[in-house]
């Protein structure tokens, strides 16, 4: 997500830092470079001239065009000012000290709202709360059992619609229900249209004067862009509107909702959808994702991903017989399994600072970073492989290749590219591991990672 701007803003600063000594002439021309960047991004025009006249008035001061560091100086300005751009500081869902919290999402059909609605309810589960998923959607086909098939494959309690109730009936049925299962969060999924209509919006008017809610969150799709902006603008006018979750962000390329959002309608961005899969979904940080942005790696939400989906004792268990060079074909599989549960591992280095220059070097040299079809081919001929096969690489020779080849739906090619991978890795963890200055080093990153689970990362610095 926000590849091209990422791109754009990264050459920009290029300019901004190749120079010991910035001018204003030099500051407009590089401006004027950011603008372009933001209308591209599908920001609106608006949005983007306030934005570069806040970083013009900031970055023309004396102390910026003299420091001994100035276009360092302007790259921090330009931080600073995007993340005011993208909401300041994050917002979540206000959870009232008499339970059950209402939440009511709306949007429009095709925005993912019903997928949202699972997805919501995993993060509330994470944070300690009881979830129940209210189906109050009685206008799309399937749309009730589509909600009821993701709560049970989840594990979520979901309300349905019997009779010939009527939507806001059905939602005051639903908090009477989380009453009665000790449920402290209900999310309600309301109907979706294909464009606002009169009736859509005299419906959801009737749903809040029949429940008390607490939380309106609109739903919208970030590969939409400015039309985006119209929709939240229209509902936040017609029914009101507290927050927004944006659908599809790992999509955009661009980003223009993401960044017009706030200032276009003054709501937060409270979430967004980053994949397909229910567990992708996380809490809106403004400051994240402005370093993201400016390539700056997102440090902080990849440790806690960590957290999430690594088992930590494993982890240094395999680090320290990394080091000893007693890594198995088995170890790898299932430290690959575990980082797959982290995301694509494009995302996963688009995280580190520095991370998008290590993928754009690797391109440019004729390599790649495995896809998920790669991840899983290299699975199969793992699994196709015998348990002492597995335990000693070293055993697999020609006939044993071509049986593995077979197995896994391989060729023989890719099963040596593997074994020849896995024995490059083993013998430069070997040397990392060996004495010296290396070891003592790398040693103590193996410390620093035991260190992980006790870490409070909102303490921790950008």
């Amino acid at each position: 997500m926000f590849d091209s701007l990422s791109d754009r803003l990264g050459d920009v600063f290029k300019r901004f830092s190749g120079k010991g000594k910035l001018s204003k002439e030099d500051v407009e021309a590089g401006l004027r470079e950011v603008r372009l960047a933001l209308l591209e991004a599908d920001v609106n025009f608006k949005v983007a001239r306030a934005f570069v006249e806040r970083i013009r008035e900031r970055a023309v001061q004396t102390e910026v065009l003299e420091s001994l560091t100035p276009g360092q100086n302007i790259v921090k300005i330009v931080n600073d000012e995007l993340t005011a751009l993208l909401g300041g500081e994050q917002r979540k869902l206000r959870y009232q000290p008499q339970p059950p919290t209402v939440v009511m999402l709306l949007g429009l059909q095709g925005s993912g709202k019903t997928t949202t609605a699972a997805k919501l309810a995993l993060a509330v589960r994470k944070e300690g709360h009881r979830p129940l998923l209210v189906a109050a959607d009685t206008y799309r086909p399937a749309a009730a059992l589509q909600l009821e098939r993701l709560g049970k494959d989840n594990q979520i309690p979901v309300a349905m619609p019997d009779g010939r109730a009527k939507p806001p009936e059905l939602c005051r049925r639903g908090v009477d229900e989380a009453k009665r299962l000790n449920c402290d969060v209900v999310i309600l999924d309301t109907a979706g249209r294909l464009q606002i209509d009169q009736v859509m919006l005299d419906e959801l008017t009737e749903v809040r004067r029949t429940v008390e809610v607490h939380d309106t969150v609109l739903v919208v799709d970030a590969m939409t862009g400015q039309e985006a902006v119209n929709v939240a603008r229209a509902f936040e006018e017609a029914v009101g509107v507290e927050g927004v979750i944006l659908t599809k962000l790992d999509g955009d390329a661009r980003g223009g909702a993401a960044l017009s959002m706030r200032e276009a309608i003054g709501k937060p961005i409270l979430y967004c959808g980053i994949g397909e899969k229910v567990s992708e979904f996380e809490a809106f940080a403004p400051d994240r994702m402005a370093s993201r942005i400016l390539g700056m790696g997102d440090i902080l939400t990849l440790i806690e991903r960590a957290q999430e989906n690594v088992d930590q004792a494993h982890a240094e268990e395999m680090l320290e017989r990394s080091f000893a060079g007693k890594l198995t074909m088995q170890d790898w599989l299932e430290q690959m399994r575990q980082v797959r549960k982290m995301g694509p591992l494009e995302g996963v280095f688009g995280m580190m600072p520095g991370g998008k220059k290590l993928l754009a070097q690797a391109q440019q040299q004729g390599g790649a970073i495995p896809g998920e079809k790669d991840l899983a081919r290299m699975e199969a001929i793992v699994l196709s492989m015998t348990t002492q096969e597995r335990r000693h690489p070293e055993v697999i020779k020609g006939s044993r290749r071509k049986r593995i080849a077979a197995g896994s739906g391989s060729s023989i090619a890719e099963v040596n590219k593997l074994l020849k991978g896995f024995d490059q890795m083993q013998a430069m963890m070997k040397m990392l591991g060996a004495g010296g200055k290396g070891a003592k080093g790398m040693r103590g990153k193996a410390r620093m990672l035991k260190q992980l689970r006790n870490i409070d990362t909102s303490q921790l610095p950008l």
